[in-house]
């Protein structure tokens, strides 16, 4: 096993491990489930926060042949010195605003989205400027109701992109939408929406497009709805072994395995007499004597405050629930008379080979969904990547 070098032998505070090797196979997993369709690897928000660069080279090592990202800025940082993304993996971002880096998008050879005219006016002209064609891909809403080109208006565009295509600023490579439902099986939104979908294409086709990809399959799709794969299939929170929704089955089910792992070293442990308030708002009290542990984590290291009480963690394999509120830095625990030594590692979520609490688990006690756990973990806490290939 291997890790960050920087962090190499260093005691952490906490430390979120993420398993490349586990990201791997789970690519294999999720391409297996679409082998007709090429397959993105969806690695915005700092790869759902496991780090994009490591995660991006590692679906790439496992048969990924397009990336995927929100913003322009990250999928230009894949594109940086030193990222080691070959130059022959395409690269995709899609949420775009007026005013946006479209010259470095081109220059850097990515694929962009457009939904609108305003953006297929503002690509045209950084392509005039770059002196080389943009490789678009047109969004259709189909009905999740946020980027996208309405029914109504898709004629037009698809004109315009014509247009700038016959003048060489532009090849439309792509045909694209997004589903709403798709987490939630046999929701009547997915098949109108598919059904919407095959309309848009078909008419951009009738138009003259004739696009290299077509793709509506995010996670759950790719995992549930071959109907819905066509050419290409973007895989986000599957690819970081995380259910899209506790409706369509546990990570297992698609033989998938949780990425990160999240930890950290009791920074205290005492004992406490019966009737103690603990924390602010003493919304725990000590049923009787005790010990409690301190855990150096808190909301501003993304542990959400809505799972105060409730949060699970694993201390020397026993899982202990958090004692009272979670607070900026740190929480406590009631260890419940055991004594683990100060810098005993507290585990507060992982794939639950040992028993541990697991991201569907934090997420259930906070009242959110995996996606917003594994995210919103902060700068503080570093990544440590492990099983890179060397």
């Amino acid at each position: 096993m291997n890790e960050t070098d920087a962090v190499r032998g260093a005691t952490l505070r906490a430390r979120a491990e993420i398993d490349l090797a586990a990201l791997r196979a789970n690519v294999r997993s999720l391409r297996a489930h679409a082998p007709g369709a090429a397959f993105m690897a969806v690695v915005k928000a700092d790869g759902y926060g496991h780090g994009a660069v490591p995660c991006a080279r590692a679906a790439v090592e496992a048969g990924a042949t397009w990336l995927g990202t929100a913003t322009p800025q990250e999928a230009l940082a894949l594109r940086a010195p030193g990222a080691g993304v070959p130059d022959d993996v395409r690269v995709m971002c899609w949420l775009w605003t007026p005013g946006g880096p479209w010259r470095e998008a081109i220059e850097a050879d990515l694929d962009v989205s457009v939904s609108g005219l305003w953006a297929l006016e503002e690509v045209t002209a950084a392509a005039r400027l770059a002196g080389r064609p943009a490789r678009v891909h047109l969004k259709a809403d189909t009905g999740l109701g946020r980027g996208g080109c309405m029914p109504g208006d898709w004629a037009e565009l698809i004109a315009g992109a014509l247009r700038a295509e016959a003048d060489g600023l532009l090849h439309v490579v792509g045909l694209w939408s997004h589903l709403a439902c798709a987490d939630e099986p046999g929701h009547p939104s997915i098949e109108a929406q598919l059904t919407r979908f095959r309309e848009m294409v078909a008419r951009a086709e009738q138009q003259g497009i004739d696009p290299e990809v077509r793709h509506i399959a995010n996670s759950a799709a790719t995992l549930t709805l071959p109907e819905s794969h066509f050419d290409l299939v973007r895989s986000g929170i599957a690819l970081y072994g995380v259910s899209p929704s506790p409706e369509i089955g546990t990570p297992a089910d698609f033989g998938l395995r949780q990425v990160m792992t999240l930890t950290a070293s009791l920074a205290l442990v005492k004992h406490a007499p019966g009737g103690e308030g603990i924390g602010y708002g003493h919304h725990y009290v000590t049923p009787g004597a005790t010990t409690l542990g301190l855990v150096p984590l808190g909301y501003a290291d993304g542990i959400p405050r809505h799972a105060s009480s409730a949060g699970p963690v694993l201390v020397e394999g026993k899982w202990r629930t958090v004692a009272g509120r979670i607070a900026m830095d740190q929480f406590t625990v009631d260890l419940g008379g055991d004594e683990p030594r100060a810098g005993a590692e507290a585990v507060l979520f992982g794939p639950g080979d040992r028993g541990e609490p697991t991201v569907k688990d934090w997420a259930q006690a906070a009242g959110t969904i995996g996606y917003e756990i594994v995210t919103r973990i902060g700068t503080r806490v570093p990544r440590v990547h492990v099983n890179a290939m060397p």
